[in-house]
């Protein structure tokens, strides 16, 4: 790439900012969660998981977080996962909430380690306001929603980081909805729906068809195998209720 440079007083070069630029970038990531060592057992229901749904997992980045897993995965376990991971095409890329050891061996096979993400439930109103101060300084800003009035074509990736999303009209397969609070589609939804991604458990995705691939709310997520006939191409609704993630025709009651 050419860079755009000038001279100071002295001569030298100077590249200028115009050269380059950082921008933020938003991107979906698996979390690969362990509560056990990644034996001969554990690896062969996870190489089960990812026949199945290949369409899902192919090229994915993917985190492993060790967090439940506590001192049962040793440095050469997690050589082992991240080994077999790649050899399935999984791009792993990071760990979460690993120990030292574990650390050490997570930098040594190229992994970074990661902090945050989602993982603790949304928020409620009650502990918002709880929290609050008691002088108001200012109104927090409205939600960003947006609105999307054509046709979502295969390989396009929309993004609501700031409020709902709205699509007036068809998503094609290969297409990515992608949500910090709720989805909505006037049409046939088929592609990828990701509502709540920043930890919204509140957040629902609404559609008239449902030919999903793939559907997710705060990182909670059924893909096409597992929602069954009965939803299939009809007007349904999306929404967490614990850590299941419910597909239910609307009008339909619950308990929710």
């Amino acid at each position: 790439m050419q860079s755009d440079k000038a001279k100071d007083r002295s001569g030298r070069g100077v590249t200028t900012a115009q050269a380059f630029q950082f921008r933020g970038r938003f991107f979906t990531a698996l979390a690969l969660r362990l509560a056990d060592r990644p034996d001969e057992e554990l690896l062969a229901a996870l190489d089960t998981q990812l026949r199945e749904t290949p369409q899902f997992f192919a090229e994915a980045p993917v985190v492993i977080d060790l967090e439940q897993s506590g001192k049962l995965v040793q440095g050469d376990d997690l050589l082992r996962l991240v080994e077999f991971l790649r050899g399935r095409k999984l791009s792993v890329f990071g760990i979460q909430n690993g120990n030292v050891e574990q650390t050490a061996a997570a930098t040594g096979a190229g992994l970074i380690v990661l902090s945050g993400g989602r993982d603790a439930p949304a928020r409620t109103a009650a502990a918002r306001e709880e929290s609050r101060p008691a002088a108001k300084v200012a109104d927090p800003a409205p939600p960003a929603n947006r609105v999307i009035t054509t046709p979502v074509r295969s390989g396009q990736t929309v993004v609501a980081d700031q409020g709902d999303l709205v699509i007036v009209g068809p998503v094609s397969s290969g297409a990515e909805l992608i949500a910090s609070g709720n989805i909505h589609v006037y049409g046939h939804m088929r592609g990828r729906a990701l509502a709540g991604v920043y930890g919204d458990e509140s957040a629902r995705i609404f559609c008239q068809s449902l030919e999903a691939e793939l559907l997710s709310i705060a990182g909670l997520y059924r893909t096409s195998e597992t929602l069954g006939p009965p939803v299939q191409k009809q007007s349904v609704q999306v929404f967490l209720q614990g850590e299941r993630l419910c597909v239910e025709a609307l009008g339909q009651p619950h308990n929710r």
